[in-house]
């Protein structure tokens, strides 16, 4: 089975950008602090994101889907840190 070059770009696209979260979530974790994020901005994305994710499943796009289950637990992580240390 060969996979599509659009859907190659869709997975390199989907890493690049759900990686991006890391380097967040490992700050707020070593810092045990959440200072600099927004709690709104968060609270929406984590909404959105999880809504990405139920439609990437919904259409069979793995790329979309893989990336959103990362991006849901990398950002849903950053939410749950602002929660807990404000």
């Amino acid at each position: 089975m060969s996979i599509p070059p659009i859907e190659i770009l869709g997975f390199i696209a989907a890493g690049l950008t759900t990686i991006s979260f890391a380097p967040q979530a490992w700050m707020v974790w070593k810092r045990r602090s959440a200072d600099g994020v927004s709690l709104g901005m968060y609270s929406l994305f984590v909404t959105g994101i999880g809504c990405w994710l139920v439609y990437g499943f919904y259409i069979r796009s793995w790329p979309l889907f893989l990336a959103n289950v990362v991006t849901f637990v990398l950002s849903g992580f950053i939410l749950a840190m602002k929660l807990r240390f404000g």
